[in-house]
């Protein structure tokens, strides 16, 4: 009896110590944030073993040692590299390439067909293997696995602006074993940047800032070495980009110039190509004067020009290249010694030959196997079109028109090619009608509407996006990166979804649905007019008008409302900023308040010295502004200790725009207000035939929408008996999607009815003003007759994007 006694009440302590230890289990998990069957992976203080063959590429053991660096910064924990399996936490490696991995595929453990064969491809899942929950990062090549490697980096909260923006990772408690991640292939193969403009900003901060004392020749005033390389290419891994094309102009000590930077290309696995005028990975705008002899004409200096091509060949060997090939002048500018179209196409198709056999001599006899692209770009395109043959299996880069506007997208032929198409677009340029080299104002809305199309027109080889120095253009740099890696991902999002949840990411959930307003705004009034185009002036005119500043042809009502508008965002970002952790405030000011203050203040200085030469003003107002852009300018270069000392430039290359403004007195009346009776923004249509339009976020109010082929959309608006109108219909002043021409047809009431045609050639009059003001307008004068009227547009070609209808009195 007592021994049963005994055995109960053992038999209850011990449920209750269980109890107890259970409940203390929960709270602890409770605690921590952990879920019911999750586990820790990474905490503070803990050692996680990771399993990486040693014989892996490069560019895998790069990532890495970057994954160490953020496992140290957000845990102060330790990845340690463990050759036995059995011991690691964390298994990552490339199929075919890691023994334990390929066992664990062999025994059915995991399944890789949806990885299988593909580019740059990779899984992320948890399994439990000999009893141990273990993480798999499995790529299907090196750089699969590395971008896997990166993927953890972003699940612990680490931004791939860590080092470029001074987004300080977070410190965590915990991170638990992810659940499975499966990574399809990326949209678009080869991804990457165009260094380009650099000046003022990236080679002067890279050579007397980060990495001084680097040798020069010939001309050039400065380099970028390996060491900046080096930050450059990490940020391009962690943006899962694979491609660059280095910085190459003049005052620039050219990529394979200085020693190291093909190494660290290759350490990073990054892809390197070349520019629009740079064939064969040569350099010319600067190497030719140093290591070519004679003219670079083709015509007359053939021999020294093929010479001077299969050196560089010769020192590539092995490396991973993507080849340029024909042939423009030393820089930016047309072939030399060339006259005439046709002379022109027989030339260059000689040069496309002979650069094809260099490279099946150096490079790979199958040239198939071998990347090229050709780019069709400024008067190349004119001899592309005029029926030069281009080898198959070469990729066609097709450009933007420097503002943001793609100028051809790939045809049913073009579409068929073996070598497939690309894309080539700016978030920065420098010349006419004006440079925006400063602030990175593109609008995000315009770039993925413009990405989009592309990519549904079959550009998907290659995607190449001019980010001049970087800074400011970040943002617009990884949303160009993200649509190349997952297209359909962003698509989903929308451009306003994917700025959110960037916003989110760099700068927490409680700020960032009140930062994409501001955002939103930013750009919205940038799109009407960049801050670099707010002096009326323009680069490489004769004209002597446009070399100075002068009065834009807006009201006083409309630049008032301006400045009130852009003293609002300034407020408000400085409200937002005070709110932002210590931590992160660089980060904010690098990425968010000085790109959007130095805009308001570049309007005010613009606009109120505007008024004041009409007496409307006072001068101080504007030259307060200037100095206030000198003032951010300056905190940017000091900020964290002289870390970007040099890299923001806010006068480059010395505009009238950006200068301290004259005090003059304007020379006739401003222009008379005229204001409109009805604005109606082009998603505000009461009806519609057709595709539902598509809005984008684009547009003077956000509200412009595409008109899909053979759609039609219906307005109305009320008027007065009796009135003469003029109908202002505004376009985006997009380019047409096949053919020379962009039409639509306006119906009046159901009767009157006319063509429009929006098409603009490229440097013509109206295409400056277009791209200057974003805005292509077509005007119908009518007489009304009732109260109301109908305006009825209907397209005829795929590309136009309506933003505005605006009705005025005669």
């Amino acid at each position: 009896m007592m021994m049963k006694a005994w055995r109960s009440y053992r038999f209850v302590v011990s449920c209750l110590l269980l109890i107890s230890t259970t409940s203390m289990a929960q709270s602890e998990t409770s605690k921590q944030g952990l879920k019911s069957g999750e586990e820790v992976l990474f905490r503070p203080g803990l050692t996680v073993r990771i399993n990486v063959d040693p014989t892996e590429a490069a560019v895998l053991k790069t990532a890495l040692s970057l994954l160490q660096k953020d496992v140290r910064a957000v845990f102060d924990a330790e990845l340690q590299p463990e050759n036995g399996a059995k011991e690691a936490t964390i298994i990552a490696g490339t199929l075919g390439r890691n023994e334990a991995i390929d066992r664990l595929v062999r025994s059915g453990n995991i399944t890789v067909s949806g990885i299988r064969g593909k580019w740059e491809s990779f899984i992320l899942k948890t399994i439990v293997d000999q009893g141990k929950k273990k993480l798999l990062i499995i790529g299907s090549d090196s750089r699969g696995t590395a971008y896997g490697l990166m993927e953890l980096s972003r699940l612990l909260g680490v931004s791939p602006w860590e080092w470029w923006a001074d987004a300080t990772p977070e410190k965590r408690a915990f991170f638990a074993f992810p659940k499975a991640l499966l990574s399809r292939s990326p949209s678009v193969q080869y991804r990457g940047i165009f260094l380009n403009d650099e000046d003022w900003g990236l080679m002067p901060w890279s050579s007397k800032t980060y990495e001084p004392g680097l040798a020069t020749v010939g001309k050039t005033k400065g380099a970028i070495g390996p060491k900046s390389y080096a930050k450059i290419f990490e940020l391009l891994l962690r943006l899962r980009a694979n491609t660059i094309w280095p910085a190459m102009h003049e005052v620039t000590v050219p990529f394979y110039f200085s020693k190291g930077n093909k190494e660290m290309a290759d350490q990073y696995g990054i892809v390197v190509g070349t520019s629009h005028c740079e064939p064969l990975m040569r350099n010319s705008a600067t190497e030719w004067d140093i290591a070519g002899k004679g003219d670079y004409n083709y015509k007359s200096n053939k021999d020294a020009i093929l010479s001077y091509w299969t050196e560089r060949l010769k020192e590539l060997k092995g490396s991973e290249n993507i080849y340029t090939i024909g042939l423009r002048g030393k820089h930016d500018g047309m072939m030399q010694g060339v006259k005439g179209l046709k002379e022109h196409q027989e030339v260059l198709a000689r040069v496309i030959k002979d650069q094809r056999d260099l490279l099946a001599t150096y490079v790979n006899k199958d040239l198939t196997k071998v990347p090229q692209v050709f780019i069709p770009y400024k008067e190349v395109l004119d001899v592309y079109n005029n029926g030069l043959q281009v080898p198959d299996d070469v990729t066609l880069i097709w450009c933007d028109d420097n503002y943001g506007y793609l100028t051809h997208f790939p045809d049913e032929n073009e579409r068929k090619r073996s070598g497939g198409n690309g894309i080539y677009y700016h978030l920065s340029y420098w010349g006419r009608p004006h440079d925006y080299l400063w602030l990175g104002t593109v609008s995000p809305a315009l770039l993925a509407q413009q990405m989009q199309l592309a990519y549904e027109k079959g550009a998907r080889k290659q995607w190449i996006v001019n980010v001049g120095d970087i800074k400011p253009t970040e943002y617009q740099m990884e949303l160009f990166l993200d649509m190349a890696w997952d297209i359909d991902d962003v698509r989903r999002k929308g451009s306003s979804g994917h700025l959110g949840n960037w916003l989110e990411r760099e700068f927490g959930k409680v700020n960032a649905a009140q930062l994409l307003k501001v955002m939103q705004e930013h750009y919205r009034l940038a799109f009407i007019r960049k801050p670099e185009f707010m002096g009326n002036s323009r680069t490489e005119e004769k004209d002597p008008k446009y070399k100075m500043v002068s009065d834009l042809p807006w009201t006083e009502r409309e630049i008032r409302k301006r400045l009130s508008d852009y003293g609002k965002l300034e407020d408000q970002i400085g409200a937002i900023s005070v709110k932002i952790p210590l931590s992160k405030r660089d980060a904010f000011f690098q990425l968010l308040e000085y790109p959007v203050s130095a805009a308001a203040e570049m309007n005010k200085k613009l606009l109120y010295a505007q008024l004041a030469r009409h007496g409307k003003a006072d001068w101080e107002l504007s030259e307060r502004a200037f100095e206030l852009i000198r003032e951010l300018t300056a905190r940017y270069n000091t900020m964290n200790n002289g870390k970007w000392k040099g890299i923001m430039n806010d006068k480059p290359r010395d505009l009238a725009v950006f200068q301290q403004l004259p005090k003059d007195t304007a020379g006739a009346e401003m222009i008379a207000d005229e204001q409109p009776l009805q604005i109606q923004d082009g998603v505000a249509y009461k009806s519609f035939s057709g595709t539902e339009p598509l809005r984008h976020g684009l547009g003077y109010q956000n509200g412009a929408v595409s008109l899909s082929p053979a759609g039609t959309l219906s307005y109305e608006f009320a008027v007065s008996p009796g009135d003469r109108i003029r109908i202002d219909l505004a376009f985006i002043p997009s380019h047409p999607v096949s053919g020379k021409q962009l039409r639509c047809k306006v119906t009046i009431d159901g009767k009157k009815e006319q063509l429009l045609n929006i098409y603009t050639e490229g440097r013509t009059e109206e295409w400056k003003k277009n791209v200057l003001t974003n805005r292509t307008v077509r005007s119908i004068l009518e007489k009304v007759s009732g109260h109301k009227i109908s305006v009825e547009v209907s397209t005829l070609d795929e590309g136009m994007i309506l933003d505005q209808i605006m009705i005025y009195k005669q």
